[in-house]
């Protein structure tokens, strides 16, 4: 994700900070100074923050660890200033799977808490649960309070919150992944139009979590249809056969040359018929900036760029092109390369589908 800086990594998963985080971070300093807190108070604030985040971050790892028990790889984690953001690979397909990995979040939050209230037991509290004050109670009590709405918040049934997921499981024990999905979405956006008319009573801060809610719910819904709509289709049936390519010892002049005569803005870059890497518009501008249009393009290009196989379904490019930092993912057949497949083309194709589907003929 741009503007985010790595921390570290953590079982191999990146852990990375947005910039607009800091913004968070500023707001509640500031907002503790400016009630006449001490600088004491401040830090301690800020602090406070920083471990609440600390435990979304274990939240994330928790459905990251539990993804790679299935075989899904997680590409990051990154802090945003609504919560945490766990790329993986994919969902899993198997709804118990799938369930077993929404779950583990909520659960870590769990876990937390309850460690939180052996610890307040061991320093001599009868009732932790009376710690549990978010704005005037200890910090161990705050913080155990938080782990609580968390694993209750993520667990509304409502995507794209963790309990949208589980309801969406469950539902699809018994019907079709798709109806499952749609099923889902449609109780979620009812949540959310619930929220916001309680917002419009006088919360504003209901009315932007129940817009989230809403639009998390048809995203996640569109989202599978498409790739419902992708299944059984080979790719070889729609990739990009008309294409230009570039050699490992053209420049980037050559490559300027292409993309003013032609629509095409991102370019495999072949050695001999095998793909060596791609050059992206992106990449190409920043190299003209920096280099010049002689540089050769083998010092630009991406290198160890996904390909997919012509055999292959169309979903399994729509998820790879979901996965990568890429705009064009090159069709080989047997080590040459035969095709390019970009999300336009894919747009262009359902729209076209969907008309042929609309007037009654056969599929394409």
């Amino acid at each position: 994700m741009k503007w985010s800086w790595k921390l570290m990594d953590v079982a191999g998963i990146g852990i990375y900070i947005h910039a607009t985080f800091l913004l968070i971070v500023l707001w509640v300093a500031f907002g503790e100074w400016s009630r006449g807190g001490s600088m004491g108070a401040v830090l301690g604030a800020t602090l406070f923050l920083l471990a609440l985040f600390g435990c979304v971050v274990l939240h994330e790892l928790g459905h990251a660890l539990t993804a790679r028990r299935y075989g899904i790889a997680t590409r990051d984690i990154t802090l945003l200033p609504i919560g945490g953001v766990a790329r993986l690979e994919r969902m899993p397909e198997d709804p118990r799977q799938e369930l077993m990995v929404a779950l583990a979040g909520p659960a870590v939050n769990v876990v937390i808490a309850g460690l939180l209230m052996a610890v307040l037991i061991a320093a001599g509290r009868t009732n932790p649960l009376d710690e549990v004050d978010l704005t005037n109670g200890s910090f161990v009590g705050r913080l155990m309070g938080i782990n609580l709405g968390l694993a209750i918040f993520n667990l509304l049934p409502a995507f794209p919150m963790d309990g949208g997921r589980v309801l969406r499981a469950l539902l699809a024990t018994r019907m079709e992944y798709t109806r499952a999905t749609r099923a889902a979405a449609i109780v979620g956006q009812g949540f959310a139009f619930l929220l916001g008319f309680v917002g419009l009573l006088g919360n504003p801060v209901l009315l932007f979590i129940a817009l989230f809610v809403w639009m998390g719910a048809e995203q996640e819904s569109n989202m599978v249809q498409v790739r419902s709509a992708l299944g059984g289709i080979p790719l070889a049936r729609a990739m990009i056969t008309d294409f230009r390519t570039l050699a490992m010892g053209d420049t980037l002049q050559q490559a300027v040359d292409l993309i003013l005569t032609g629509s095409q803005q991102d370019f495999p870059v072949v050695n001999g018929e095998a793909v060596a890497g791609v050059l992206t518009r992106a990449d190409l501008l920043r190299a003209l900036a920096e280099r010049g249009p002689g540089a050769p393009v083998s010092e630009v290009m991406r290198r160890g760029v996904q390909v997919v196989e012509s055999s292959e379904m169309l979903e399994t490019a729509f998820r790879r092109l979901q996965g990568c930092d890429c705009r064009v993912i090159p069709v080989v057949s047997r080590g040459r390369l035969v095709g390019l497949v970009t999300p336009e083309n894919m747009g262009e194709f359902l729209m076209i589908q969907s008309a042929m589907d609309r007037a009654g003929r056969l599929r394409i």
